[in-house]
């Protein structure tokens, strides 16, 4: 991916080696909840992310660099931001619509959002009560673990979460929600996973235009994005636990699904053709 000596976004907030206070473990709302797993088979039971008392990264992986070394990750994520900012303002614009920039919050091991205190191990998410992405950089050192590997697989993270924003705008976050609350707790599920699939188009869109207008990409990168989508699918993670694939269990989608619309999205680069609500594979 071509980003470097890219102009960077200005709305980033630096929260990294900030202290918070954490009482208690708090909801995550399911958006960035499939990251729990993922953490999870990595580290194994000996030492469950899931109990948040436990000890947190060491300070030389969650601190800013020192004094006088580049801040690659931040480098990096503001250009993605600037990237982002450029696409879904021309997207927005051509409806005659004002695209609202989110800010993205970087932090280093919990943090405090709208949304409550939330830890690391969550993953990257994005909070609809004060619109802001959240993201630990470590998280990109587990993504290359898991086998999702290159600057684009770590761009199409980002603009999952970009597309969560996005939805919040259309208003499709909060008409799920009212959906979810008439309904029973597997349609509800369903839904939570249909809105996941239709942030992968999102993101799907976003590299769409992004080589269109700044020509972004290398040779690779969107098989990086794809080979990311397939190894964060709901199976095969399951599979990757020793579980047999229970549908009922999914949070985000399988590795087909969020390939396939992140296809639609690269392929297509319009939001019409992201109604993942319609049309669910």
């Amino acid at each position: 991916m071509r980003w470097k000596g890219r102009k960077q976004s200005t709305n980033i907030e630096d929260r990294r080696g900030r202290k918070s206070s954490f009482r208690r473990k708090s909801s995550f709302g399911g958006i960035g909840f499939f990251i729990i797993l993922l953490l999870f088979l990595f580290f194994g039971q000996g030492k469950s992310l899931l109990d948040f008392s436990g000890s947190a990264p060491s300070p030389s992986q969650s601190q800013r660099p020192a004094n006088g070394k580049p801040d690659e990750a931040k480098e990096f994520i503001g250009v993605v931001l600037e990237i982002s900012e450029q696409v879904w303002g021309d997207i927005f614009a051509r409806s005659n619509a004002r695209y609202q920039k989110p800010k993205l919050v970087m932090f280093s091991n919990r943090v405090q959002s709208a949304c409550g205190i939330t830890s690391a191990a969550t993953g990257p998410f994005y909070c609809p009560g004060d619109n802001k992405i959240y993201i630990d950089p470590n998280f990109f050192s587990e993504l290359t673990r898991m086998g999702g590997r290159g600057d684009f697989a770590k761009a199409y993270v980002i603009a999952h979460e970009l597309g969560h924003h996005i939805q919040s705008l259309q208003g499709i976050s909060d008409k799920v929600t009212r959906m979810q609350q008439r309904t029973n707790a597997r349609q509800a599920n369903k839904l939570s996973v249909r809105l996941e699939l239709q942030a992968d188009c999102y993101a799907g869109i976003w590299a769409h235009h992004a080589e269109k207008k700044l020509h972004i990409l290398d040779d690779g990168d969107i098989e990086e994005a794809i080979n990311a989508a397939n190894v964060i699918g709901d199976d095969h993670m399951q599979r990757r636990a020793g579980m047999g694939v229970n549908t009922s269990a999914f949070t985000h989608g399988s590795s087909k699904q969020r390939v396939y619309w992140l296809k639609v999205g690269l392929l297509t680069g319009s939001v019409s053709k992201c109604d993942t609500f319609a049309d669910l594979r």
